[in-house]
């Protein structure tokens, strides 16, 4: 152990490691700073020199993603302006702290290849003095990276105690130059020369929440979902839906007042999380919103009683379990920009469902009306469903569950920006960004409104943008086709082939972050899943019966007039129709039946309207329902059917 005044800026070693041993992904000494989270502001990022203002030091952030033309103000890391030993990158960490180690990328850019294949690392305490970090009596030489993307940690021979951190690259890609992304490891210390520095003046403070703020492999998923249906047996309900390319079961949990089975009248509403398996923050936030939901209602909180008694909520943690597995061995800092994004057959699950929108586009376009075809409920085309269709039993699994359960409202909890997509993703003739509405595009705009608004990060007027694209001009929301196109998503899926509405909810710019981020990433997020899941009362909903049995009838068409997408009814003939406020003429049809057409006003507040509609059969209908029972024709069906023949022998004109 060596020490020297701090007036002297000298660093302070605390403590020796042994380097050979391998450290678990989520104890590598101390937490990362976050350069690649945003936490570490762009002031606090130096550097010796930058070719320019897009390749500065604000740019040398782990994982950030540059423009496909790598633009002048947003390129994918910092590039010094000279190919020398003398280049650095500092870091501020305002504090004292306990530096560990350091995780290094090259360029993200498709047009360059650029790493640092070797460098040194100094630290100081006053950006004046600086001593090298040294492996016995040498400098210690840290091995950097290979290629662009796969990050490479360098641990400290010795944890070393300072608040600048200077990276100091000694060779790079014979090709290339001297350009990197950077994460840095560090616990915050108290400095003994500031009484006013405390660690507790500006750490996040902890959630509230007393809830499991950790990453979940999938036998920690099992045990902590299986813990919250053992606290709460009552409204949980887990089941299965499917299992991995590997085996792993696609596991749900319903929260509801009578979870095993759905209610007539009460709307289904499902969160999606971990369709990219490397995207993690979403399956943490649904394995949190299981566990407040339990503890909140025993609580009575009247806000999820509320909401547990009035909604079966369904929630998939991990769609992508295999993915999942993948990333998380690699670790939140360690497994780069794309470990565990696709299954192990090497599938893109969010491109993987069935292209319906061009189906009915084409459709509309043959047809030269597009109210003579189906807006709604479009069969999978034949090519989807034969054997060899390249299917991911995840996707399947899905597809099935959807079929199942007659859901209203969705999200889909995706990560790696911060913004709330809608549909349509797929744009029309292949165009690679275009503005693609669908016939309910204020109402899904009002949904991503509603995410965006209440999340405190992307609420914030002045946080910084996560990569090369500035949402907050677009006030956190964009129509998916507007942002990029995405042939075969699961949004677009769930509209045109079910009732379902669902949006896209990139959560944060960090895919994978820290465990130590979990609980502010709740308080993030908490009161957005809340109010989401509320809007599923929204619109009008009601029960469509025969008028003699009273029996709810299955499959009955549900149109609102200007609003050219249809949907349908339940099984036992309820019904969900998402509005915005006002005033609607619905017209109700079902096959042997005549038509029926009510006007329902539509509230601002998130309670739906009750819009009932009872059908009569057709006379000939009624006729073959009573003959294959055999049953006695009434004389009343027997005059309407004598009137109808009547009819028809007329002659016309």
């Amino acid at each position: 152990i060596r020490s020297k005044s701090l007036d002297e800026g000298a660093v302070i070693c605390l403590c020796s490691t042994d380097n050979t041993k391998r450290i678990p992904h989520e104890r590598l000494c101390c937490p990362p700073l976050g350069l690649e989270s945003l936490r570490v502001d762009d002031s606090q990022i130096q550097a010796s020199s930058y070719q320019r203002m897009g390749l500065g030091p604000h740019r040398g952030r782990l994982n950030i993603q540059s423009g496909i033309e790598d633009g002048d103000m947003y390129d994918g890391a910092w590039c010094a302006m000279h190919r020398d030993q003398h280049q650095w990158l500092e870091v501020d960490a305002l504090h004292l702290t306990r530096f560990t180690g350091v995780i290094l990328q090259g360029r993200n850019s498709i047009w360059s290849w650029d790493w640092v294949t070797t460098y040194k690392v100094q630290l100081s305490n006053d950006s004046v003095t600086w001593s090298s970090c040294m492996n016995g009596t040498q400098e210690a030489i840290f091995e950097g990276n290979q290629n662009p993307e796969i990050p490479v940690l360098g641990r400290l021979p010795v944890p070393t105690v300072a608040r600048f951190i200077r990276i100091n690259p000694q060779s790079w890609y014979p090709n290339g130059t001297v350009c990197l992304r950077a994460e840095v490891l560090g616990c915050r210390v108290d400095d003994p020369a500031n009484r006013l520095d405390s660690e507790g003046d500006t750490v996040s403070p902890d959630s509230l929440d007393s809830l499991d703020f950790r990453h979940h492999n999938y036998t920690e998923m099992r045990k902590l979902m299986r813990s919250v249906a053992e606290e709460c047996p009552d409204i949980t309900h887990i089941y299965t839906i499917g299992k991995s390319y590997l085996g792993l079961k696609l596991y749900v949990m319903v929260i509801s007042d009578n979870p095993t089975k759905h209610e007539l009248g009460e709307p289904e509403f499902r969160y999606v999380a971990g369709m990219h398996g490397n995207e993690v923050l979403g399956r943490e936030l649904v394995l949190n919103l299981m566990q407040y939901l339990c503890k909140e209602y025993k609580k009575g909180n009247r806000r999820v009683v509320r909401l547990v008694t009035e909604t079966r909520i369904h929630l998939l943690p991990s769609m992508n379990p295999d993915g999942y597995e993948s990333a998380y061995e690699k670790g939140s800092e360690l497994a780069g920009w794309a470990e565990g994004r696709y299954t192990v057959e090497g599938i893109d699950l969010n491109h993987n469902f069935p292209d319906l929108n061009n189906i009915m586009w084409q459709a509309q376009e043959k047809a030269g009306d597009a109210t003579k075809v189906a807006n709604h409920y479009i069969p999978m085309p034949e090519y989807y469903t034969e054997e060899d269709a390249t299917v991911a039993p995840e996707t399947r699994a899905v597809i099935n569950w959807m079929q199942e359960i007659p859901f209203v409202l969705s999200a889909n909890l995706h990560g790696g920006e911060l913004v709330v997509t809608y549909p349509y993703d797929c744009t029309r003739d292949w165009a690679p960004q275009e503005d693609t509405p669908t016939a309910d595009n204020a109402f899904f705009r009002w949904l991503a409104t509603v995410y965006a608004s209440t999340n405190l990060v992307m609420s914030n007027p002045n946080r910084r943008h996560c990569h090369y694209e500035d949402f907050q001009r677009h006030h956190n929301i964009i129509n998916g086709g507007a942002w990029h196109t995405v042939p075969g998503s699961m949004n677009d899926f769930s509209y045109l082939h079910h009732n379902c509405f669902e949006v896209t909810v990139e959560l944060s710019c960090d895919k994978f972050p820290h465990a130590s981020e979990l609980p502010i990433e709740w308080e993030n997020n908490k009161e957005s899943l809340l109010v989401y899941m509320e809007q599923v009362h929204r619109g009008i909903k009601g029960v469509i019966r025969d008028k003699v049995t009273k029996k709810g009838i299955p499959d009955a068409i549900v149109k609102v007039e200007d609003h050219s997408h249809d949907i349908r009814s339940a099984a036992d003939g309820d019904y969900w129709r998402l509005l915005n406020p006002g005033e609607y003429k619905v017209v109700v049809w079902a096959e042997g039946y005549f038509p029926s057409m009510r006007r329902c006003q539509v509230g601002v507040e998130p309670r739906p309207m009750i819009c009932d509609f009872t059908l009569t059969q057709t006379p000939i209908e009624r006729l073959k329902e009573i003959r294959a029972s055999g049953g006695k024709v009434p004389q009343d069906l027997q005059l309407r059917l004598r009137a109808l023949r009547l009819r028809k022998l007329r002659p016309a004109g």
